[in-house]
């Protein structure tokens, strides 16, 4: 395998503190998902959200794969001077997250993974892609494009997120994603890191209502992050920095104040 390229990523700072805490959003979205998460936990220390690679204002660059992300991350914590950071990754992030921790053990001084687990998932974004994949150039208003959208993914609540990444360039609509190499990406590989191991401080954050962590993930978890603890929250979907914002915030900051 020839070695990864790295790209400069863009981020989003608040506050200050050591060690700060790294944000990697999931497939799809940006620091800008996670805002109002950064300004909190700003509050009380440093935060660095950032774009990971394919996304939001960071280069686009092939491949799109776990190495990737992880050799992106080291490059970035190395650029930024932090000699030990706590990972925050959400379902891709995560993954990302929990491939550094374990590639690189003496970067991470803590574990935070949202909804997802270390075992491989079968690609399962056709519609998301298929959604993005339509011809931007024929469209004149925001509104024409998610009615072409609609045509490949009915709910709207998706379709609203994955237009976070819609903007115009004079005349034109363009993503911010780079669609091709995201859908490429997803076709040939599951994505996940199988052989991840962290002794580190860990918490996993599952939501109730989402299937990314079951009830057969945690021996799994506990087998290969030995100090993992796993709060699941009834309330939460897939996107529970969302759906379950307030008790998020207070499992994190308790996870963080044990650090």
């Amino acid at each position: 395998m020839s070695p990864i390229t790295t790209v400069p990523l863009h981020f989003v700072e608040a506050g200050v503190g050591n060690p700060p805490i790294v944000i990697l959003h999931g497939l799809f979205g940006s620091s800008k998902n996670w805002t109002q998460i950064t300004r909190a936990l700003g509050a009380r220390r440093r935060v660095l959200a950032l774009d990971q690679r394919n996304h939001g204002d960071s280069p686009h660059a092939a491949p799109h794969s776990l190495e990737a992300l992880r050799a992106d991350l080291a490059a970035f914590l190395s650029a930024q001077g932090v000699s030990q950071a706590i990972l925050l990754g959400h379902s891709m992030g995560g993954m990302a997250a929990m491939s550094c921790a374990s590639h690189h053990p003496e970067l991470v001084a803590g574990l935070i993974v949202v909804d997802i687990a270390p075992r491989a998932y079968p690609p399962h974004h056709q519609k998301e892609l298929a959604a993005l994949s339509i011809d931007l150039s024929r469209f004149e208003t925001r509104s024409a494009i998610d009615a072409a959208m609609a045509q490949h993914l009915p709910d709207q609540a998706t379709r609203q997120f994955l237009q976070m990444n819609l903007v115009r360039d004079g005349e034109a609509y363009r993503w911010k994603l780079n669609v091709a190499e995201l859908g490429a990406a997803r076709a040939t590989e599951n994505f996940g890191d199988t052989d991840a191991h962290y002794s580190g401080p860990t918490l996993f954050i599952a939501g109730g209502r989402s299937n990314y962590i079951r009830p057969e993930d945690h021996a799994a978890i506990r087998e290969r992050f030995p100090a993992a603890q796993i709060v699941t929250l009834p309330e939460g979907d897939h996107w529970l920095h969302y759906t379950a914002q307030v008790r998020f915030l207070e499992i994190v900051t308790d996870f963080l104040n044990q650090i």
